[in-house]
């Protein structure tokens, strides 16, 4: 089998077996599977939950009130915990790990995205596993990637992963909820996701992480348009890591839907929220989509939100529906009195130009 690099991201339901503390049975049994793939010569990364629920388990479960500086006391507490775990469990196949804690805005500011990147890919070079996790000590509401499934979307991104496993304490996606529908069928591969398969994905079961089938779906579809397969499948399986990085069957699959994007595609993918819409009338949609062309300001129909130049916004077509996201190269204002104009006309009306276009291709991904 061709060396890989595979992000594996384990939910604080498989570390802790259901348990209110680390199953420490478990996550060696995992460290044994992902040691075996690291002497093939794979790649592997490690996207680990359960800091909180660990700092819980060390202070003796005190009775908390669920705030956000109480959670951020937890996360202090249980990171120190965690990565000690990881190391001592690592250390008996005589490797190495590096601990990487990562908020949004490390992804969304561009310089520190990159340096992001290299620390990671340093770490793979050196044949060193990255352990990492949102950075929870510190990260308030505005700040928080909000879950692990959606930071290990982002992980495999950075490290220009081939696969990413997903490892939770479900079977993989449902064609119902198996727990009330005893007719409900596993999903084994999924070619589009749409509205109607996110209506299938529920909430976090557990009740001990933040995620749920929702945020699974959402890191699958991130990752898949980025080139990475993506698993979802259950973290009791036996050598579930080791077998699905073979390609077996197990769980639900997402296949790659394009060749991995280029760097600044990636950053568009899996950094900055949107801040605002631009939506496009057809020829702007069919010039995109079919011709890869750039939007220019004459497509345009309507915007709405507030941001500056070279903001990521979404491209809505005429029907509302989310076509591309893209680096804008004029403010909403500016947009909003050149929509519908030709090129040639934005140094009259504005008084001065960035150039032509009011998103280029190049700083385009299409949906």
């Amino acid at each position: 089998m061709e060396n890989k690099t595979i992000v594996v991201k384990l939910g604080t339901s498989v570390l802790t077996g259901g348990s209110s503390q680390l199953n420490r049975a478990h996550m060696v049994e995992l460290v044994r599977q992902c040691a075996a793939l690291h002497r093939q010569g794979h790649r592997v990364v490690l996207v680990s939950s359960g800091a909180i629920a660990a700092g819980r388990a060390h202070l003796g479960h005190p009775p908390l009130a669920p705030t956000l500086t109480n959670k951020q006391m937890l996360a202090a507490v249980g990171q120190t915990q965690l990565i000690r775990v990881w190391q001592d469990l690592f250390n008996l196949y005589d490797l190495h790990v590096g601990q990487m804690l990562l908020t949004r805005a490390d992804l969304e500011d561009r310089e520190r995205y990159l340096n992001a990147r290299d620390t990671l890919r340093t770490l793979l070079d050196h044949r060193i596993i990255p352990i990492i996790n949102e950075n929870d000590a510190v990260a308030t509401a505005e700040i928080k990637v909000g879950d692990n499934d959606n930071l290990s979307a982002r992980a495999a991104i950075l490290a220009d992963a081939d696969l990413l496993i997903l490892l939770t304490d479900q079977t993989g996606l449902f064609t119902a909820d198996p727990r009330t529908n005893p007719d409900a069928q596993l999903i084994e591969e999924v070619q589009t996701i749409d509205d109607t398969l996110r209506k299938l994905a529920g909430g976090s079961v557990s009740g001990l992480g933040t995620g749920g089938m929702a945020t699974k779906l959402q890191a699958a579809d991130v990752a898949r348009r980025a080139g990475v397969d993506v698993v979802i499948a259950t973290g009791q399986v036996p050598e579930v890591v080791g077998r699905l990085a073979n390609g077996e069957r197990i769980g639900t699959r997402f296949p790659a839907l394009a060749s991995p994007l280029e760097g600044r595609k990636s950053w568009i993918l899996a950094g900055p929220p949107p801040l605002g819409e631009v939506q496009v009338d057809l020829g702007a949609v069919a010039a995109m989509r079919d011709k890869g062309s750039s939007l220019l300001p004459k497509g345009i129909t309507g915007v709405r939100g507030i941001f500056v130049r070279g903001d990521v916004v979404r491209i809505l077509d005429p029907h509302g529906s989310e076509l591309a996201r893209g680096i804008c190269r004029y403010n909403h204002e500016e947009l909003t009195r050149l929509r519908g104009v030709h090129s040639d006309q934005i140094e009259t009306l504005l008084g001065y130009g960035y150039g032509a276009v009011a998103i280029h291709r190049d700083d385009m991904v299409l949906l």
